[in-house]
């Protein structure tokens, strides 16, 4: 509780501070713009993107779990977000929900995992796409992409290798203790989906076509209020400030995704308090799934299937 009430305070003196530097009243004018229609439409949107989410949780967490359960789990983490101190927080929240259902509880563990390892390396990697076609044109001295990303990548092998060779050698051991015996079964799994590159990549691509889409909501509130900002500058800034507000140190990373997203476009020829304006009408779009989530789990859960022999 107290790490929640500290991180709800660093939101609030963020958001002090924000709009000290920016007026509010601009801050109101741009939030305005918005129309109600857009903004339905960014909601109905935001919740199809969690479905496809969902989709790719569930082919990473293994079986004994359907989609409705693994989609009704996602939304109740989404709801968590909100309340709990980090995004790890509704992930915990959802994998607890589902895991009754499992049939390989280590693997939904290591999925969870991966799909947070996998959400991030897509920010990062769009990130550092964007950035570089945002920013090569304003730099006196050419950039070059290729080492960011062959770091990145050298860095996501050395994790699948790694995670095959703890699998071979855990295989020979025989662990004592229930701690032990757990820590193996999930080395095994991380070394079962490092087996699938497939998979992961097509995790990787879904993801990333999700996050896309956040942006493409942003860059439509965007027009609706007449920033001016290139296309690439707002890829850039609004994956580089989501990456930015991970960070366990505010509420659901209100105040330090509006403050770095408004910071990081301001080269760009932004009006900061127009960029907090669609900073806060996005938090408005987050806190709305967020208490559709909580709604879906009041509802009484869907009945397990039932097979009926015929005499």
């Amino acid at each position: 509780m107290s790490a929640w009430i500290i991180r709800l305070c660093v939101s609030v003196l963020l958001l002090v501070l924000i709009f000290s530097l920016v007026p509010f009243a601009d801050v109101l004018a741009a939030a305005r713009q918005i129309s109600p229609l857009l903004w339905l439409g960014a909601l109905g949107l935001f919740l199809a993107g969690h479905a496809a989410a969902a989709a790719k949780w569930r082919i990473l967490i293994g079986g004994g779990i359907s989609y409705r359960q693994a989609f009704r789990a996602h939304l109740a983490g989404l709801a968590a977000n909100l309340a709990l101190p980090s995004v790890a927080g509704g992930d915990v929240v959802r994998a607890g929900l589902v895991m009754k259902h499992a049939d390989d509880k280590a693997r939904l563990a290591m999925g969870s995992v991966a799909d947070r390892l996998i959400d991030t390396l897509g920010l990062v990697l769009i990130a550092l796409a964007a950035g570089w076609i945002a920013w090569r044109p304003r730099l006196d001295s050419d950039i070059w992409i290729g080492w960011p990303l062959l770091g990145l990548l050298a860095l996501v092998a050395t994790g699948l290798a790694g995670a095959a060779m703890l699998d071979r050698f855990a295989s020979r051991q025989e662990p004592s203790g229930k701690l032990l015996r757990l820590l193996a079964q999930m080395i095994h799994s991380a070394a079962g989906l490092a087996r699938s590159p497939g998979r992961l990549l097509l995790c990787l691509a879904i993801s990333m076509a999700v996050q896309c889409l956040f942006v493409g909501i942003n860059i439509a509130f965007a027009e609706a209020a007449q920033i001016a900002a290139p296309v690439a500058a707002w890829f850039f800034a609004w994956t580089t400030a989501k990456i930015i507000a991970i960070a366990p140190i505010s509420l659901g990373g209100l105040g330090v995704r509006e403050a770095s997203m408004a910071a990081l476009l301001v080269p760009f020829g932004a009006d900061p308090a127009q960029v907090v304006a669609i900073g806060l009408v996005w938090q408005s779009v987050l806190y709305v799934s967020g208490l559709i989530g909580f709604l879906v789990q009041l509802q009484r859960p869907p009945p397990a299937k039932l097979t009926m022999e015929r005499s």
